[in-house]
């Protein structure tokens, strides 16, 4: 039987893996509802070191006596049950819990819990919704998978009424959460590692959706067939949005500026509930927008104010931000990893005024690597220059079957210039030695290819 977070309150809780992205946050969470934390992780990083300046030590590699005196013990799913940790507090009779199973149970506790899955863009309708909850006046506890200024990092306590987080389809880990409302932003292809086919993640979601209680809620991009189907047939309320007339909510007198960022109506069954202008751009911005007003719909909040916070909504941290301008060009991150995130990027990239759009990639994992091979291939067709960096294994083996070189001929046949930068040092003296005053580079990835961006604007002449 897992074990119950709430019975351990004011106890030592031991974060395994805790500089990841949802762990990291998890943790500062725990620490603001009065737990005492620590943590270990195999790589020092940002969020291990902003882990330690709020306070929680932070052990830098996996050991037996890190978990020693532990009231409970918290783990990712990439934390295997034959890791030092783990196997200690086995021996111990130290209660474990995973992840998703926490957040389950945080989100059993309110509501009005929204769990955003989707295959991509996740963190940047999740901050969205933040971000028009808390500025129409609602108290919200969040949980982001990325970082929002808005809320000073990924996590935040509120009050008892209203919990927002992301909900990741990998390795089924949303099937353990709790949700009220359930926003399935798009399925896609993806973690085919874990999932057999494309089938096979649309019966995930659901799954997903059959968690919502009959009273609660399911919200879906009704331009997607499998999106619309898993939410028509869920055993809850439906609403779905989007372009198509037979959507639910549709954006009227829909237009765009020079940059690409939207302004419309937004009409529910064709009554107009209140105008909005978007600060980010594309289409997906715009779709993602439509995810948020359905929930602040029902949630029956002031749209004049969620209007408002998504005018002011810059975006979250990693999602094309610009973390320079170096040598008179301007450099942006992007996490999109996969083939559809790494084109919204670059159709973004596209709309702002450039000389060459030089794209860098990092691929992330070898199964994705070689399960959507052809995709990627197709996928950079918008750059003038690509650079691909070695991939990151992250919780992988190098089977030896697939490697970042194999992709530069067949990218090269559809006319875009690929060229093999295996580390970060690669790309960066390559970028420096081609690039010009005006144009723009972006990178993208899910791993540390933002530590790129960081070199090169530590390295640079102008940093904004």
């Amino acid at each position: 039987m897992t074990a119950n977070i709430f019975d351990f309150a004011g106890k030592r809780v031991h974060f395994i893996g805790i500089g990841g992205s949802s762990m990291s946050g998890l943790a500062g969470m725990l620490q603001d509802m009065g737990y005492r934390v620590t943590g270990s992780d195999n790589t020092k990083s940002h969020k291990t070191e902003h882990l330690e300046e709020r306070g929680i030590p932070v052990h830098i590699g996996h050991e037996a006596e890190n978990v020693r005196d532990a009231d409970i013990i918290v783990y990712s799913a990439a934390i295997a049950p034959d890791n030092a940790e783990r196997a200690e507090a086995a021996r111990l009779g130290i209660p474990q819990i995973e992840r998703c199973d926490l957040i389950g149970q945080l989100m059993d506790n309110y509501p009005f819990a929204v769990g955003v899955s989707g295959t991509h863009g996740k963190t940047t309708t999740t901050s969205m919704l933040a971000q028009a909850f808390m500025q129409a006046g609602a108290d919200p506890t969040i949980h982001i998978g990325g970082e929002l200024d808005f809320i000073g990092g990924s996590t935040r306590v509120g009050g008892r009424h209203d919990f927002i987080c992301e909900a990741c389809e990998f390795n089924g880990s949303f099937l353990h959460f709790k949700p009220n409302i359930a926003i399935i932003l798009n399925i896609d292809e993806d973690h085919l590692d874990y999932y057999k086919d494309l089938n096979d993640i649309e019966a995930a979601f659901a799954k997903f959706a059959a968690l919502v209680p009959p009273d609660g809620w399911c919200i879906a991009w009704g331009d997607d067939p499998r999106a619309r189907r898993v939410c028509r047939n869920a055993a809850c309320h439906s609403m779905t949005y989007g372009i198509g007339e037979d959507n639910d909510l549709r954006p009227a007198d829909l237009t765009y500026d020079a940059h690409g960022c939207a302004a419309f109506t937004a009409a529910m069954n064709g009554a107009p509930i209140g105008s909005f202008r978007l600060n980010v751009p594309s289409e997906a911005n715009m779709l993602d927008a439509l995810a948020v007003i359905c929930a602040a719909h029902i949630r029956g909040l002031d749209m004049a104010k969620v209007a408002e916070a998504l005018t002011g909504f810059v975006g979250a941290h990693r999602r094309f931000e610009l973390t320079s301008v170096t040598d008179g060009v301007k450099c942006y991150t992007d996490y999109g990893h996969n083939p559809a995130e790494i084109r919204n990027a670059l159709k973004i990239a596209a709309l702002q005024p450039h000389g060459t759009l030089w794209s860098v990639w990092q691929p992330h994992t070898y199964s994705r690597t070689k399960t959507l091979f052809s995709q990627f291939v197709e996928t950079f067709d918008v750059a003038d220059r690509l650079l691909i960096t070695d991939i990151m294994g992250a919780r992988e083996v190098d089977p030896g079957d697939i490697k970042s070189e194999m992709l530069i001929g067949p990218i090269r046949a559809r006319g875009v210039d690929a060229v093999l930068t295996p580390t970060f040092d690669d790309a960066e003296a390559y970028l420096r030695a081609h690039w010009q005053p005006g144009d723009l580079m972006i990178s993208h990835g899910c791993g540390n290819i933002d530590l790129l961006n960081e070199q090169i604007a530590l390295h640079g002449d102008t940093v904004r």
